[in-house]
């Protein structure tokens, strides 16, 4: 059976370690960096979740390699940032799944 593992900061961790799933704490882009190509060839692992701003770091080449496999699968994980209002949070969330900008009004 395929493993989902989630690599994120260590403030998000617990959250997913409440719900089952292996979780690998990373201080930053740069952990995350170091980590993922070794999470691409592990023969145990099925889905791979990373913090949204670790993907954006990740070089051309290992960004090919992601797009081209299909085990395991790599999704970004939208984490909420400090300082940003919860709306604007989900209206980015919004955003990304429908295509539309929604505007929330209280």
């Amino acid at each position: 059976m395929y493993k989902f593992t989630v690599v994120t900061d260590p403030d998000t961790a617990a959250g997913f370690r409440l719900a089952g799933v292996e979780v690998i704490e990373v201080d930053g882009p740069e952990g995350a960096r170091k980590i993922i190509p070794d999470l691409l060839f592990r023969d145990d692992t099925g889905i791979i979740a990373v913090n949204e701003d670790y993907m954006q770091v990740l070089d051309d080449k290992l960004m090919s390699k992601i797009e081209k496999t299909y085990r395991p699968i790599i999704i970004p994980i939208p984490i909420q940032k400090r300082g940003v209002g919860g709306v604007s949070y989900v209206e980015r969330l919004l955003r990304r799944a429908i295509g539309y900008n929604i505007v929330l009004r209280r």
